[in-house]
């Protein structure tokens, strides 16, 4: 059996001082008046350390975080993320892909997200990958643990005011039905971080992934057995019926939420990947955020059929 942590959307703060105005953006400042007027009374450091440890305490094989873990894209912020990741766990032990606010403006990668790149890494030579001059680790990236495969995309890209979309590209979207065609067949079960919800009608359009029919076609045509993703801060189960099989796509809260309306609060899925009679049987544990208690314990538990 393979054990895999899934978090999302950490959102750490709080916001460094002046990060709205060293390196002016007007979206940039934008974010962080919404930050100091709402979102500080959402997202909570010390709930995101909570599940942090409660991870830790589960020893998965692998976590999967998959995107949003800064707010505005400060330089700041990207070297605080980058030590709250290194108390967290080892490189090889977490697999990052970013979302729309580690790409909230236009940084270049040396001042941004270079310092998570140990995080973005793969393992498996990919023949065909994409860089940008915001994130120049190569996507997609693999890392095969076991009898399991880590596939990361990026779908994160500045995007204009108002607008929290995101976009794979062609490069990647060809790419990614190699690598699900490729490790298919050598037997892997294969699970892809996105950042952005992958299929149509999952987020409004301001925030969906703009290629998310070519990705739905990748994934009907090649088969995955788990696509994993946040961006919409809620618990989320789809599944996709593809020539191989049921293709289960899951979402998570934010991992530092502790008081918001509209959403649930803090919360990580543990799978429990193995092979029998033949086939994946994937075993999921929903851990969720008491604020009460300030405990974590298991929202619900069941299983996905392939």
């Amino acid at each position: 059996m393979f054990t895999l942590a899934h978090l999302s959307d950490l959102h750490l703060g709080p916001l460094p001082k002046g990060s709205a105005y060293r390196h002016f953006a007007v979206k940039r400042a934008v974010g962080v008046m919404n930050w100091r007027l709402n979102r500080h009374r959402i997202h909570n450091p010390d709930v995101a350390l909570a599940i942090a440890a409660d991870i830790t305490r589960n020893a998965p094989d692998h976590v999967a975080l998959t995107g949003d873990i800064v707010n505005v894209a400060a330089r700041a912020e990207f070297a605080a993320a980058a030590r709250w990741l290194q108390a967290f766990g080892a490189p090889d032990w977490i697999s990052f892909v970013p979302g729309n606010h580690d790409c909230y403006v236009r940084v270049a990668w040396q001042h941004g997200l270079a310092h998570l790149a140990p995080y973005m890494l793969g393992d498996m030579r990919v023949p065909l990958t994409q860089e940008t001059a915001q994130i120049a680790t190569p996507f997609p990236y693999v890392r095969l643990r076991r009898n399991v495969a880590v596939i990361g995309v990026s779908s994160g890209l500045p995007q204009p005011l108002h607008r929290a979309s995101g976009q794979l590209g062609h490069i990647q979207l060809k790419s990614l039905a190699y690598l699900l065609s490729d490790l298919r067949e050598r037997g892997y079960a294969r699970v892809v971080m996105i950042h952005h919800p992958p299929l149509p009608g999952l987020a409004r359009p301001r925030k969906a992934l703009i290629d998310a029919g070519p990705l739905r076609d990748v994934l009907e045509e090649q088969g995955a057995e788990l696509v994993l993703h946040g961006h919409n801060h809620e618990h989320m189960l789809n599944t996709l019926n593809s020539r191989f099989g049921a293709v289960h796509v899951l979402g998570v809260p934010s991992a530092s939420t502790v008081a918001d309306e509209h959403h649930p609060v803090a919360a990580w899925n543990l799978y429990r990947i193995q092979r029998q009679a033949g086939k994946w049987q994937i075993d999921v544990s929903i851990r969720s955020y008491d604020p009460a208690s300030r405990q974590i314990g298991t929202l619900t538990e069941f299983a996905l059929s392939s």
